[in-house]
């Protein structure tokens, strides 16, 4: 119960400065909404004097407000004059003036001349040819068309480089790509960690040969990929996974395919199976010797046939 006694306190001051009560917050609000009120109260008491006033000197001086009548209209056929003008408009009155002498079958002419905002609008439009013509023809300030496409081809090409960089670090197994233009990073990556078990041409050591067309887990993108991944820890290859992101070991992944069939020197005799490049097909390289001694016997057989 004291215990409650004694936080009962504390609550009421949190609950007081939270609502804002008690606080020099709130005089300041107060006072801010009190001179807000004060000013709206001032605006409207002028606006009412304003009033009150232009209605006694209707009342007591009409010379002076038919005086100010007679300004306004003249201001505004001012306005209205000017306006005319711009446009080329002529009153009715004003037609016998512009009327050409000829007519044809009871009909005449009138001279009207070009209005101004056409003027205005055709010099300008030869003007803003002339500075055209100057800033991106002869001074060289801006750029012609040859050079905004070749700007534009650089900046497509940044924007590119950025896209791939994002979204080769989300590639995996499943949706890697060969792409040409990784394989020189691909390279340096390869030259700092694996010729010492590849080779420096990647004609194998302690790992297999890498360019020629015998595979022991896939000859392919994603099967290449998928073994730097993970790695072969029965061969002694370590996953790389925790070494290289994503987008670096898509990157050996493609300078590894860029080997295919480079024969370099002193290379490692073939291991695993072989990959037909492009037709997805593998077949084990013993097993073809064999099917074509099977097929060089069964011709053999048919050629004795023939003699027999």
């Amino acid at each position: 119960m004291s215990l409650l006694l004694d936080t009962a306190p504390a609550t009421a001051e949190v609950v007081q400065s939270t609502i804002g009560f008690g606080t020099d917050n709130l005089y300041t609000d107060i006072l801010i909404v009190v001179l807000i009120v004060v000013m709206l109260a001032l605006l409207a008491s002028a606006l009412m004097v304003n009033r009150a006033m232009k209605s006694i000197i209707k009342i007591t001086m009409p010379e002076l407000a038919k005086e100010e009548k007679l300004k306004k209209a003249a201001n505004k056929g001012w306005m209205k004059r000017s306006w005319n003008k711009i446009m080329g408009i002529r009153p009715i009155s004003e037609e016998k003036d512009i009327v050409i002498d000829h007519e044809y079958d009871g009909i005449r002419e009138l001279d009207n001349p070009i209005p101004i905002w056409f003027n205005f609008l055709f010099y300008g439009t030869i003007f803003f040819g002339l500075v055209y013509l100057f800033v991106y023809q002869v001074s060289g300030i801006g750029m012609n068309q040859d050079q905004e496409y070749e700007h534009e081809m650089v900046v497509a090409e940044k924007e590119r480089q950025a896209y791939l960089t994002a979204s080769a670090s989300n590639v995996d197994e499943s949706s890697v790509e060969f792409q040409p233009e990784m394989a020189a990073d691909g390279k340096a990556i390869f030259t700092a960690n694996c010729v010492a078990c590849h080779g420096v041409s990647g004609e194998g050591g302690i790992g297999p040969n890498l360019t020629d067309k015998f595979w022991l887990h896939g000859g392919e993108i994603k099967d290449i990929f998928k073994t730097i991944k993970y790695g072969v820890p029965d061969k002694g290859m370590v996953p790389w996974e925790q070494t290289l992101s994503p987008a670096q070991i898509a990157q050996v992944a493609s300078y590894i395919i860029t080997l295919r069939d480079t024969h370099p020197a002193n290379p490692k005799a073939p291991q695993g199976e072989e990959v037909i490049y492009g037709g997805g097909q593998a077949a084990s390289g013993e097993k073809a010797a064999d099917e074509s001694k099977a097929d060089q016997a069964e011709t053999e057989k048919k050629q004795s046939n023939k003699l027999k």
